[in-house]
């Protein structure tokens, strides 16, 4: 089968690997049909991690089941599935908790927890930027789709991580109907974030990035863009709160946050939000921090290269804020998100601005980690289901919502991708 393979620091070629294959009882092997690239494949993909050569990467992942172990007995041949990029057990004590990021059982190492697909230090498991993906526990990982599930692949794919994660940051925050919350991060997770604390009815989302393609996403959604190119985020949103600060807030870059000069400090968000986020406010953090950064000693400092990060600790504990950090346990939240999906409530691929073949990963890598103006989500296809299904093209989301405006279209600015090229006639 061919697969997007790790070769070394920002080079991923795709080449024949070997097929995955049922392994264990309770596998379930997909075909995979929509697979995404995540803003955390890039850390991998810089040589930011301690990320294997010649391992297949890929964690947001949906396809079709194509076979099932013995022990299956929910998940059947035929079944449209998306899958948490938590690989879980479903019986370890963090399991029974809810806690499936912090998996036992599926983590090899005996000192650690978690296990994830095609990601460094989560197990040996390989990823789905691939034909075939093989995954355990089919039973309790895999989440079943409805009938719509071939036609809104976009949507449905974004369940795998990204919408889970960006909902699990405010949760974590603790933001609620009338809440006033700012968003570090722009990228495809600060989106969710944005996008979650809007449907739970947020009073005001700020969401603070210096890419215009980015904030321009953020606006549409209803939040309010803050260029910190041009701005001071935590000034903007205090002098709009009579001095204050937000209620709550979400960090969604992690530990590569940079200035718009390019300048690496891991600081650099979170300080902003002990600064912009009022006494006894909310923190969620699912911006990826590591206690390991192989390029970290060069970037910004030895500290840094350690995961030793320089705190506002003082001001953190003077304000009384609350954080919440890590993973997001996608299983606690998929289904009600898939939900709101199915009922036309929410509709994430706003965010896709390319659909390519697997066979253009290298170059979608590239564009990607670039920054690329307009290169907001890549989403690949490994067996081109989609794109039939869809009818995507190649254009972007902004080149669409452009002729859309030009055909006087109304509502364009909140359409996804599918949906504007529905109203174009592509």
């Amino acid at each position: 089968m061919k697969a997007a393979v790790y070769e070394g620091p920002r080079t991923v070629t795709v080449k024949d690997v070997p097929d995955a294959k049922i392994e264990h009882p309770c596998d379930i092997l997909v075909k995979i049909t929509t697979t995404n690239i995540c803003g955390s494949d890039l850390h991998m993909y810089e040589g930011r991690t301690s990320f294997e050569a010649g391992r297949t990467l890929g964690h947001e992942n949906l396809g079709q089941v194509v076979e099932v172990g013995k022990a299956v007995r929910k998940v059947q041949v035929g079944d449209w599935v998306v899958l948490p990029f938590n690989i879980a057990c479903g019986f370890c004590k963090q399991c029974e908790q809810g806690l499936t990021n912090y998996c036992l059982t599926m983590q090899p190492k005996p000192d650690m927890a978690g296990a994830a697909y095609g990601f460094a230090e989560m197990g040996p498991y390989q990823g789905g930027q691939a034909e075939l993906l093989r995954v355990p526990y089919g039973d309790f990982n895999a989440l079943r789709l409805g009938e719509d599930a071939a036609e809104r692949q976009l949507d449905y794919v974004m369940l795998a991580d990204i919408f889970p994660t960006g909902y699990h940051a405010t949760e974590m925050a603790g933001v609620k109907p009338g809440d006033q919350t700012l968003v570090y991060g722009a990228g495809p997770v600060g989106l969710m974030a944005a996008y979650s604390a809007i449907l739970k009815g947020a009073g005001r989302v700020w969401v603070a990035d210096h890419q215009p393609d980015r904030l321009r996403l953020a606006e549409e959604i209803g939040a309010i863009a803050i260029n910190t190119a041009e701005q001071d985020a935590a000034e903007v949103v205090k002098e709009a709160t009579l001095g204050l600060g937000a209620d709550n807030g979400c960090e969604c870059v992690g530990y590569q946050a940079h200035d718009p000069q390019g300048k690496e400090d891991a600081t650099l968000t979170m300080n902003g939000l002990i600064d912009a986020v009022r006494f006894t406010g909310g923190i969620g953090v699912v911006g990826v921090f590591l206690p390991e950064d192989p390029g970290g000693a060069e970037a910004q400092g030895e500290l840094e290269a350690q995961g030793k990060v320089p705190l506002d600790f003082g001001m953190l504990w003077f304000k009384g804020q609350r954080i919440g950090t890590g993973q997001a346990p996608v299983k606690r939240y998929n289904r009600a998100l898939r939900d709101l999906i199915a009922g036309g409530k929410a509709e994430p691929s706003f965010l896709v601005s390319h659909e390519l073949s697997l066979d253009e990963a290298s170059s979608a890598y590239e564009h990607f980690d670039n920054r690329v103006d307009g290169w907001t989500k890549v989403v690949l296809h490994p067996n081109g289901s989609s794109r039939s299904a869809g009818g995507s093209s190649h254009h972007t989301v902004q080149e669409l919502r452009q002729e859309a405006k030009a055909q006087g279209i109304e509502g364009r600015s909140h359409m996804n991708k599918q949906q504007l090229e529905r109203a174009l006639g592509h």
